[in-house]
């Protein structure tokens, strides 16, 4: 039995025929709504966009306003502790530098100046001795440029490369050699007899005084000049930190009073905490900052301007008794350049009038016995040696030429010549040196001192500021908790 193929069921339910087609949807019609099946994705929004909504989702609600005042405090005490401990590592590391490096640099290019002056000195008194230079006077000669040369390296390997103490520092090491070989030069003539001695003589002077003396004190200069440098660094106020604990300590106080007015607490614990850590940084850097300046202000006031004016009193006995031997090497065969006087007697009087008011100012400086003993010391040294000399100048113009050698450099033979300006000289040099020693450990102490009270800080400050702003996150999460 055949039987007629059936229609689809739908079109048989609907009496619509077999043949008829699906309807279209009108071309007009609207798209599909956002998230329907189909629906474009929305475009992409950035990361700071999206970061703003959230901050002002998030600043609509109390929670969220807590969250973000809970991560604005514990960053600001958080910060205090870092600058704190920055400044305070900065600041201790430029008093340091005072201590450790700068002070016994300008101090190692006044001994070096000191050494090369002396060592002149020396081998000019050495020639006016005679055709056989003593003994003693030859190893000091020595001692001097050796000291000056262990010096000169040990400053070499302490100083910046680039800079004008090096390039000092350079030519020093390329005149030195060549004084020294000009003086036995000097000597060997002298040895012989012959008046070219004193010709090669006054030539090592000249280049002593016109060249590496010269050299010598623009490098103390150089290095006083970086003393002064790290002084003022080390003394600088740490403005970043005090700024920053202000306002950490602003913000801390201002946010426990508004817990107050919301919720009638008079203290958070954790925020109270926070606020205990900032003001102990903020008392701490302010108070050892205060001590290190009291103590590098001392150390300047007490210990760096008496050295200089020490210092400036040795330079110029020095260039004084350098002058005086010179004027009997000379015996007035150079002249001032108005052709009037005699140069070195000329230039011994300017060394001693420096030397006079240096001692001085130093001695009004001086705050106790120990360092006044010494000055006055000096000054009645100065006053003898200066009547020494005009003496020997009397007897010089008088043709009396070997009692005013004797007179300047001592008796020939004798062993340690009281009577002589050379004598007072030496005196003079050693009271010096006294002096130098006591303002040098006054200085040390001083700045030592600095030192010591910044010591701990770095750290401290950095410890206290990680656990303020961690007591900061726990007193606001405390409050958070209330709201789960």
């Amino acid at each position: 039995m055949t039987h007629p193929p059936s229609a689809p069921a739908g079109a048989a339910r609907a009496g619509a025929p077999a043949s008829a087609r699906p309807t279209v949807p009108p071309q007009g019609s609207r798209p599909p709504a956002a998230g329907a099946p189909g629906a474009a994705p929305p475009p992409a929004r950035g990361a700071w966009a999206t970061g703003r909504e959230v901050l002002r989702t998030a600043a609509t609600t109390e929670p969220g306003r807590l969250r973000i005042l809970g991560a604005v405090l514990a960053l600001l005490v958080l910060a205090l502790g870092t600058v704190a401990g920055l400044e305070a590592a900065d600041r201790s590391a430029a008093a340091e530098d005072v201590v450790g490096r700068s002070q016994p640099l300008s101090a190692d290019a006044a001994a070096i100046y000191r050494s090369l002056a002396d060592a002149d000195s020396t081998a000019a008194a050495g020639f006016l001795a005679g055709t056989l230079e003593p003994a003693e006077s030859r190893a000091r000669y020595d001692r001097d440029i050796a000291t000056a040369s262990r010096l000169l390296v040990k400053a070499a390997a302490n100083t910046d490369g680039s800079g004008e103490s090096a390039r000092e520092i350079t030519a020093l090491n390329e005149l030195l050699p060549r004084y020294t070989g000009l003086m036995e030069r000097a000597r060997a003539a002298n040895r012989q007899g012959l008046p070219l001695g004193g010709a090669y003589l006054r030539y090592a002077n000249q280049e002593m005084t016109t060249r590496l003396l010269p050299a010598a004190e623009r490098l103390y200069a150089a290095e006083t000049d970086r003393l002064h440098r790290d002084d003022a660094d080390a003394r600088a106020w740490p403005y970043p930190a005090l700024g920053a604990g202000v306002l950490a300590l602003g913000l801390l106080v201002w946010a426990q009073r508004r817990e107050y007015r919301r919720t009638n607490r008079v203290f958070s614990r954790g925020l109270l905490a926070a606020t205990a850590a900032s003001v102990v940084v903020l008392l701490w850097l302010a108070g050892a900052h205060t001590v290190a300046r009291a103590g590098l202000g001392s150390a300047q006031s007490e210990g760096q301007e008496s050295l200089q004016l020490l210092t400036e009193a040795r330079i110029s006995s020095l260039k004084a008794r350098a002058n005086e031997n010179l004027t009997q090497v000379a015996r007035g065969a150079v002249l001032t350049e108005d052709g009037k006087n005699d140069k070195y007697e000329a230039e011994y009087e300017t060394g001693m009038g420096a030397l006079t008011d240096a001692l001085g100012r130093a001695t009004r400086l001086a705050d106790d016995e120990a360092g006044r003993a010494p000055l006055a010391e000096a000054t009645a040294r100065a006053g003898e040696w200066r009547e020494r000399h005009a003496a020997a100048r009397e007897l010089g113009e008088a043709g009396e030429y070997r009692a005013a050698l004797d007179l300047i450099v001592g008796p020939k033979g004798a062993e340690e010549p009281k009577d002589s300006a050379g004598w007072s000289f030496d005196q003079v040099d050693a009271a010096l040196e006294r002096a130098l020693a006591h303002e040098q450990d006054e200085f040390t102490r001083s700045a030592r001192g600095a030192v010591d009270a910044l010591g701990g800080l770095p750290l401290g400050a950095a410890a206290l500021g990680a656990l303020g702003a961690l007591a900061a996150v726990l007193g606001i999460n405390r409050r958070l908790a209330e709201y789960r």
